[in-house]
């Protein structure tokens, strides 16, 4: 089989390399399964460059996210059948097979396109957990949202319209707010037409937002504090941009909150959430409540040009590598 490998640290473009394999095979309590489709995120660009919280070694397989077919069953599990679609969350998915806990797996709804469950685990779990638990976002609250374009981004404003709040979203160029426009964002901003939108989603939430979600960091986090609202909620999702300072004096002046969102950290505290948050958001796929955007998938050989691609930030939606 083919499988994606990190040859040093570095550009993706430049350190991954495709090799052939032996297939792997289930040990007990494990599945084989043919993959399908796999979802590529910033966290893998990070860890081809050793940027990443949990460090990365040359051999390291990027791909967090998978869909598959269950090939081959390990000893010992139950409640698992071959030829299942499931999508599951875990390393190493950038191959053609991959052997994965049957514990962690999920069924995937008839009608589930491979691509769209492979776009839902991170993206979506982690904004479910922002909108959710960190900020317990409430009907009729307004969103404010950065990267809107993104694939967190984008998952915001389908969660947050569909937990009733009212969106407002920033991204640059014609492309990328065409894409805002058809995930339903209620305003939409130009940031290349308005580099100083500040006032912009002032005048368009009524003098503050209830809520900030903001992947981007850097400079653009000094324009989101501006936009808080009275009592607001500022999610700090990531630091594409760069990890900034903040005063806190302006957070005590508005009486607003800096809340952090470390998704992955939450599940090692409370693991059962993650079968939680899969159900839900699988069976809202299935309903049509959420449908992630996704960039015009990459072949399998494509994968290294897909993560390049991703960091520099020439994509929008969620980037899918199709394998099958």
């Amino acid at each position: 089989m083919k499988i994606w490998r990190l040859t040093a640290h570095g550009d993706p473009i430049d350190q991954l390399e495709l090799m052939d394999e032996a297939a792997p095979e289930p040990g007990p309590g494990q599945v084989l399964i043919n993959q399908e489709a796999v979802g590529l995120a910033f966290p893998d660009v990070l860890s081809c460059r050793g940027m990443y919280q949990v460090k990365s070694h040359p051999g390291h397989v990027p791909g967090g996210e998978s869909c598959g077919t269950v090939a081959a069953l390990g000893e010992g599990v139950t409640g698992v059948e071959i030829g299942q679609r499931v999508a599951y969350l875990g390393g190493g998915g950038l191959a053609e097979q991959t052997v994965h806990p049957a514990a962690g797996l999920f069924p995937v709804p008839d009608g589930v396109s491979a691509a769209t469950a492979a776009a839902i685990p991170i993206n979506y779990c982690t904004t479910l957990y922002a909108l959710e638990d960190r900020a317990k976002l409430q009907a009729g609250e307004t969103v404010l949202i950065t990267g809107a374009a993104g694939g967190t981004g984008t998952a915001a404003i389908q969660l947050a319209k569909a937990m009733g709040a009212r969106t407002i979203a920033v991204a640059g160029g014609a492309t990328k707010v065409q894409v805002l426009k058809d995930v339903g964002a209620d305003v939409v901003i130009d940031h290349q037409e308005n580099p100083d939108w500040v006032d912009a989603v002032r005048e368009a939430s009524g003098g503050g937002v209830d809520v900030a979600y903001d992947p981007v960091g850097g400079d653009t986090f000094q324009q989101v504090r501006r936009c808080m609202g009275w009592d607001g909620r500022l999610l700090v999702i990531g630091f594409v941009a760069g990890i900034p300072e903040f005063k806190t004096n302006h957070a005590l002046l508005k009486s607003y909150s800096v809340v952090g969102v470390h998704w992955g950290a939450a599940l090692a505290r409370y693991p059962e959430a993650l079968e939680q948050q899969m159900t839900k958001l699988l069976a809202m796929a299935s309903a049509g409540t959420i449908d992630p955007p996704i960039y015009p998938p990459y072949a399998f050989d494509q994968a290294a040009q897909a993560l390049q691609d991703l960091a520099d930030r020439k994509t929008y939606g969620k980037v899918v590598a199709l394998i099958k």
